[in-house]
């Protein structure tokens, strides 16, 4: 006979093991295998082993269903912080959006502002390029002198040497007046005696050239000055005080290329009466 696993299969069994007993006490005498009582026993051992697997089996299922429902709440637990995550994560995007934002636009500003800087730095340093003192070196002097006094007396020059005279002259002649201590002085009184003699004021082209002379003798242009007040006093008619001029060249500056000329000059001049 085969036997079927499980609870039914231990009733079924059961059941034949009785019916066998019930036969074979039958036809069987009094000594058979199985006595009532035993099998009543055996009946009572199968009952008590059933109810104590379904007692272990309902106790199982209500510790899987109670595990089932542990788990549940787990998963709920999980999917409500997994919608936080998710929440966060959105409220993150969209904050990290904003300072990109606003990172942005803090560098446009920080551009801008580096630009203002630098234009405001330019511009201070182009004011204070016009006032602050700039080095200059005129007939081999070196020295500092006012932007604004350079650009006028570089201005009269560039007229005189453009050849025109009359505004060479008149520049010089306001250059002077404005700044009367300026290192520039002495090249611009010899400047102005070349323009007053260029535009035929011989007069004043003498006075010009003998107050160079008289306040630096040592001016690198003195001997020419000498030079052109000779000439300027030839043209005037006053030979005699152009041999002085022409011998005062020659004596205070005997090396000079003004000297050797004045020589030259001198020998020409008609002998005083």
């Amino acid at each position: 006979m085969k036997v079927t696993s499980g609870v039914p299969g231990r009733l079924r069994w059961a059941a034949a093991c009785a019916l066998a007993a019930a036969g074979l006490g039958a036809v069987a005498p009094a000594h058979a295998i199985f006595s009532d009582d035993e099998a009543r026993r055996a009946i009572v051992d199968l009952r008590a082993r059933v109810t104590q697997e379904g007692d272990q089996t309902r106790a199982r299922l209500a510790e899987l269903a109670s595990t089932q429902t542990a788990m549940l709440e787990q998963l709920q637990a999980l999917r409500r912080s997994l919608l936080e995550l998710n929440n966060e994560i959105v409220a993150l995007r969209a904050e990290q959006a904003t300072l990109r934002g606003a990172n942005e636009q803090l560098a446009r500003e920080v551009a801008e502002l580096q630009s203002r800087s630098r234009d405001l730095g330019q511009t201070l340093d182009d004011r204070l390029r016009k006032i602050e003192p700039v080095r200059v070196t005129v007939d081999g002097e070196e020295f500092l002198v006012d932007p604004e006094e350079r650009r006028l007396h570089d201005e009269a020059l560039a007229t005189l040497r453009g050849g025109d005279f009359e505004k060479g002259a008149n520049a010089l002649a306001a250059f002077l007046k404005r700044y009367p201590n300026s290192r520039y002085e002495p090249s611009a009184r010899f400047w102005l005696g070349t323009a007053q003699y260029g535009r035929r004021d011989l007069k004043e082209a003498v006075v010009t050239f003998r107050a160079f002379v008289s306040t630096s003798p040592s001016h690198p242009r003195a001997p020419e000055a000498l030079l052109a007040l000779a000439n300027a006093q030839v043209e005037l008619k006053d030979t005699r005080a152009a041999r002085r001029t022409l011998d005062e060249l020659i004596k205070m500056y005997p090396q000079s290329e003004a000297a050797a000329a004045g020589r030259e000059r001198l020998k020409r001049l008609p002998a005083p009466r």
